[in-house]
């Protein structure tokens, strides 16, 4: 006798295309909306909650990772983001890419103006492991021992010179005013910046340089200093976060320093290191990609419904 297949049972091709539109579809809901006590979905309860709301009367995860890997939806995975709430938003966004692709108010920059990335990096922690760390050996990774011991934390404040590839930092015992002078007055006092035409000079609105009084305060000082703010939370527009990420991998990261001078001494020698192979960084981000991005969140596209 011939054996059959029943429609559901979750063989390769047994599904019609209304349940896999209904499973793809109930992977793109929040789960609490619709009663389900969970933040997002596993693959387990996604099943789970098919199966429940009568989609399907049974299938296997495997299937149902095949058809959301279809259209890479990973309802498991999550990542947080914050939605621009400056109403200038896009205006101050957009005088940081013009800066970027080398414009300024419409006009090209000259050969004498340069463009300056500058934050803190705050809190940096010296931790001295209780044993040493024990470096790779054949069939043995690194390996770092977990228990350490504070030696103190520091705050790095750095600027980057995105035509020139350049880092300019120092470390601080904390952050604010008169740390961030100290590194605009390292700076400036150097050539081409002190004879420079104008000094671009890109922040977030930091404690350190909030405000108009942080424009008035850097100008009063440097004549040549044109302070540019970041719209609120689009730290993501300042070159400088790209150095801090590269320190944080290459350096910081495993954490092992016997003194805060240990450390202090490694973030700064980096600097010149990286220097040696460092070039502007390629960015991509232009105008015509914020201006999209805004029609996005302006007028997000329908949610999408469950199959009938």
């Amino acid at each position: 006798m011939g054996s059959t297949r029943l429609l559901g049972t979750g063989g390769r091709g047994a599904f019609p295309p209304n349940i896999i539109v209904g499973i793809k579809a109930l992977a793109c809901e929040l789960p609490h909306e619709l009663g389900i006590p969970l933040s997002r979905f596993s693959m387990s309860e996604l099943k789970r909650a098919a199966i429940q709301r009568g989609i399907v009367a049974s299938i296997g995860e495997a299937t149902i990772w095949r058809w959301l890997s279809a259209d890479a939806l990973k309802p498991w995975n999550h990542r947080t983001w914050v939605f621009p709430r400056a109403p200038d938003f896009e205006v101050k966004a957009a005088r940081i890419l013009d800066l970027y692709e080398g414009l300024w108010e419409g006009e090209p920059l000259g050969e004498n103006d340069w463009v300056l990335c500058a934050d803190e990096k705050t809190s940096i922690q010296a931790r001295h492991r209780r044993h040493a760390t024990l470096s790779p050996a054949p069939g043995r990774i690194m390996k770092v021992e977990h228990e350490y011991e504070r030696k103190g934390a520091l705050a790095y404040v750095a600027a980057w010179d995105v035509r020139r590839a350049r880092v300019f930092g120092r470390c601080e015992a904390t952050t604010g005013i008169e740390p961030f002078n100290r590194l605009v007055e390292q700076v400036m006092a150097k050539e081409p910046y002190c004879s420079a035409r104008r000094v671009f000079w890109v922040v977030d609105n930091g404690s350190s340089h909030r405000g108009q009084a942080s424009i008035e305060r850097l100008h009063n000082r440097w004549n040549n200093a044109v302070l540019v703010h970041t719209p609120v939370h689009a730290s993501w527009l300042n070159q400088i976060e790209i150095y801090f990420s590269v320190l944080q991998r290459k350096v910081l990261t495993p954490n092992d320093f016997a003194s805060i001078d240990a450390l202090a001494d490694r973030i700064l020698a980096f600097e010149r290191h990286y220097e040696q192979a460092a070039r502007p960084f390629q960015w991509k981000f232009t105008r015509t990609d914020l201006r999209d991005l805004m029609e996005r969140l302006e007028h997000p596209g329908p949610p999408l419904q469950l199959a009938a």
